[in-house]
C-alpha cells in the first residue's frame, strides 16, 4: 500500500512537479512531444464567453492558457483580452455588472468554495498605481456561495450559505451596508433580479425536498410579491428553476422551469399578476431556454439521450420551435447577442470544444496548439431492472476485436449525465487500448423526471444495479475482458465506485475513486449545508433518524468485502467530499492490509491546475497498468 501527499501551490510549481515526476520515469516530454493524451489537457480551452447587458462588447470567460483555469476579461470591441485573477488554484466563478464597468469575482481559499465576493474595474490594468481588487460587499463575512444578482444602478442581491445561519440573502446598495431579506435553514439561493431592479427570484425547499424547489418573488426590502410552489408543500415530487426575467425595463415576466409533464420544460409567468403561459415547445428530453435580449424569442436549448441542440421559439405565435443549426454532439452553454446570433459552446465525444456563431465565425480561439480528436460514442441500450439504460461506449481504435480492459467511468451529479462531449479524461484510457463505458444510471438527469428522481433512500444500490446491467452486456457482447474491469468515477462517481467495490466484489479487477464519499455519516457531519439537505432528501432523514439507510448505502459498510486494488485521490480542502470521512476508509483499508494507494493533494473538490489534473491521470494509468497489466503509455505516443 502506499500513500502521497500532492501540492497545487502554484501553477510554476506544479509545472516543475511534474517535469520531475516525468524525469525519475525517463519521459520528460511536453508540447508536441508529450503523449498525446496529456496534448489534450494542455490543449489551450476557453469558456463561453458572459457579455455585459448594457456594454455587449465587454465580456468575461475562463480559460486554462496559463496552466490553471483563471477568469479573463475581453473587450471584444479592441479584440484586447486581460487575466483578471491569478491564483495558486485557479479560479472559475465570477460576474460581470450590467454595464460592464466591473467584475466580481469568488475569493475563496485552496478550493474550499467558502470565501467573498471580490470587485475590480474591467479596466483594471496591471503593474503601480493599477486599481486593487476590494470587497464587492463590505461587512458580508465568508459564506460558501448561493447564488448573485447585480442591478444596473450597483444594487447586488447575494446569496450565502454557512452552517451556522442556513441560507441567507443579503441586498447590498452601493455605500450602504448590507441589509439581510432572508433567511432559512434549509437550502435556497438566488435566481435573478429584474431589469429594473424591483423584482428579485428566489429559489428555495423550505419544504424539505432539496431535490425540488418552489420560488418565491420579494421586492428589495423581502416583502413577498408572489409564491410558485409546484411541490404543494412537499407532498409532489415537482420541481422549478429560474431561468430569468425578461430583460426588457418594465417587463416583470419570469422564464421559469418546469416539470409538469414528467421532464424539464420553460413556462412564463408573471408574478405581478399570477399568470401562467404554458409554452408549445413539444420536444422530447429535456428542455431549457433564456431569453433573447429584446425578449421577443426564447432561446432553447434542448437535451435528448445524450445530445443537445438549439431551436429558436416566439411566445405568443402560432408557429413551433426552429431549430438553429448546429453539429451533432453536445452544446455546452448558448447566449444570443443583440444582433440576433447565437454563440454556442460544442463538442463532440471525438472533436475537442469550439465556440461558435451561427454568423459562421469561430468567436473565441485560444492561441497556443488544438487537442487532438479521440474516437467516437456509440449509443447502448441496455434492460434493466428500473427500466432502459443509455450507455455511452468508446472503444480503443486498435486493435479492432475485443474483448478490451473496460473502465466503467461513472458520471458525478448524481443529478447529471453523461453527453457526446469532449472529455480528456475517458480519451487517456482509450489511447492506452481501454474500452471506455459511461452509463447514464437512474438518478441521471436527460431521461425524463421518474428516472432522476428514482433515487430514493437505497441510494447508490440502485446506480450499482444499473451499472451490473451494463456490466453483464458489455461481458456478454464481446466488448469487455471479464478479468480486466474497472470501476472509476469522481464526486458521486468516485461514492459509486468504493460502494461497487464492496458490493459488487466478483465483478470488478480495480477500483479508481476520485473525491469521493467513502464513510457516508461522517460525511453527512462534515460536508456544507447545502448537501446536508440534499442527502436528508435522498435518504428520508439524518443519520440518526434513519441509521439504517446511512448503513446500507456507504462504502464504509462493505469496505471489508473489497478484493479489488483500490485508488483513492483526495483534495484536502474539499467541503463536498471532506477529507475525514475518507481517512475513515482508508485506515479500515490498512487494517486489512488491502491493496490500496492514496493520493492528497492541496485543493478542493478537484484541482483546476492542469498539471495536478495530469499527474492524477497519470497516477490512475500507472496504477492500473501495475495491477493489470499493459504498457505505460500507448504505442506511438
Amino acid at each position: 500500500m502506499t500513500e502521497t501527499t500532492g501540492s497545487t501551490t502554484s501553477a510554476s510549481s506544479q509545472a516543475a512537479d511534474a517535469q520531475a515526476d516525468d524525469a525519475r520515469t525517463g519521459d520528460a516530454r511536453t508540447g508536441a512531444s508529450a503523449p498525446t493524451w496529456e496534448q489534450r489537457f494542455r490543449a489551450p480551452r476557453v469558456s463561453l464567453p458572459d457579455w455585459a447587458e448594457d456594454a455587449p462588447d465587454r465580456a468575461l470567460f475562463v480559460s486554462n492558457a496559463t496552466g490553471t483555469y483563471e477568469l479573463y476579461a475581453w473587450d471584444r470591441a479592441t479584440g484586447e483580452q486581460r487575466q483578471v485573477t491569478d491564483r495558486p488554484n485557479g479560479t472559475t466563478d465570477g460576474a460581470l455588472t450590467p454595464d460592464g464597468e466591473s467584475i466580481w469575482w469568488f475569493d475563496d481559499t485552496d478550493g474550499d468554495e467558502f470565501g467573498v465576493w471580490m470587485r475590480r474595474p474591467f479596466r483594471g490594468g496591471e503593474g503601480a498605481g493599477a486599481p486593487a481588487d476590494e470587497p464587492a460587499a463590505p461587512g458580508l463575512g465568508p459564506s460558501y456561495p448561493a447564488g448573485l444578482a447585480i442591478g444596473r444602478d450597483g444594487t447586488a442581491v447575494i446569496g450565502r450559505s454557512t452552517d451556522e445561519d442556513g441560507t441567507t440573502v443579503h441586498v447590498v446598495r452601493p455605500g450602504e451596508p448590507a441589509v439581510e431579506i432572508y433567511r432559512h435553514r434549509e437550502s435556497a439561493g438566488v435566481g435573478d433580479l429584474s431589469q429594473d431592479g424591483t423584482l428579485i427570484a428566489l429559489e428555495h425547499t423550505e419544504h424539505g425536498d432539496a431535490m425540488h424547489s418552489a420560488l418565491r418573488v420579494v421586492r428589495p426590502d423581502g416583502t413577498t410579491v408572489a409564491e410558485l410552489d409546484d411541490t404543494e408543500g412537499g407532498t409532489k415530487e415537482l420541481g422549478l428553476s429560474v431561468l430569468g426575467f425578461a430583460p426588457v425595463a418594465g417587463d416583470t415576466r419570469l422564464l421559469v422551469g418546469h416539470q409538469r409533464r414528467g421532464r424539464w420544460e420553460p413556462m412564463i409567468w408573471d408574478p405581478t399578476t399570477g399568470e401562467e403561459t404554458e409554452l408549445a415547445i413539444g420536444l422530447p428530453g429535456d428542455v431549457v431556454a433564456e431569453w433573447y435580449p429584446d425578449a421577443s424569442a426564447l432561446l432553447v436549448v434542448h437535451a435528448f439521450e445524450a445530445r443537445s441542440d438549439l431551436w429558436r421559439y416566439e411566445p405568443g405565435t402560432d408557429g413551433g420551435p426552429v431549430r438553429v443549426e448546429t453539429p451533432a454532439g453536445s452544446v455546452s452553454g448558448a447566449t444570443a447577442r443583440p444582433d440576433g446570433s447565437v454563440e454556442y459552446l460544442w463538442s463532440s465525444a471525438a472533436q475537442p470544444p469550439v465556440i461558435r456563431s451561427t454568423s459562421g465565425a469561430v468567436v473565441l480561439d485560444p492561441p497556443g496548439p488544438k487537442a487532438p480528436e479521440s474516437v467516437p460514442v456509440e449509443d447502448v441500450w441496455v434492460d434493466g431492472p428500473g427500466g432502459r439504460i443509455h450507455a455511452l461506449v468508446q472503444r480503443p481504435a486498435a486493435p479492432a476485436e475485443g474483448p478490451f480492459p473496460t473502465v466503467f467511468e461513472l458520471h458525478g451529479g448524481p443529478t447529471w449525465h453523461d453527453s457526446d462531449a469532449f472529455a480528456s479524461g475517458p480519451a487517456a484510457w482509450i489511447d492506452h487500448g481501454y474500452a471506455v463505458i459511461r452509463v447514464n444510471y437512474r438518478g441521471s438527469t436527460g431521461y425524463g423526471r421518474a428516472w432522476t428522481d428514482a433515487l430514493k433512500h437505497r441510494i447508490g444500490l440502485i446506480e450499482l444495479e444499473d451499472v451490473a446491467a451494463v456490466r453483464d452486456w458489455a461481458v456478454e457482447s464481446g466488448l469487455a475482458d471479464p478479468a480486466r474491469l474497472v470501476l472509476s468515477g469522481g464526486s458521486w462517481g468516485g461514492y459509486l465506485t468504493l460502494l461497487g467495490l464492496g458490493t459488487q466484489p466478483e465483478h470488478w479487477a480495480l477500483g479508481l475513486a476520485a473525491v469521493p464519499v467513502a464513510d457516508y455519516v461522517t460525511a453527512y457531519h462534515d460536508e456544507m449545508e447545502d448537501l446536508k439537505a440534499m442527502d436528508r432528501t435522498l435518504l428520508g432523514g439524518t443519520p440518526e433518524e434513519v441509521p439504517e439507510r446511512f448503513e446500507a448505502s456507504s462504502p464504509l459498510t462493505y469496505v471489508d468485502a473489497v478484493r479489488a486494488p483500490v485508488y483513492i485521490s483526495a483534495g484536502v480542502n474539499d467541503p463536498r467530499c471532506p477529507i475525514r470521512q475518507i481517512e475513515n476508509y482508508v485506515d479500515r483499508l490498512k487494517g486489512r492490509d488491502a491493496a490500496h494507494e492514496v493520493y492528497r493533494y492541496d485543493a478542493g473538490h478537484g484541482s483546476l491546475v492542469v498539471e495536478e489534473r495530469i499527474k492524477q491521470v497519470r497516477l490512475e494509468l500507472d496504477f492500473a497498468r501495475r495491477h493489470l497489466g499493459g504498457a505505460a503509455e500507448p504505442s506511438g505516443a
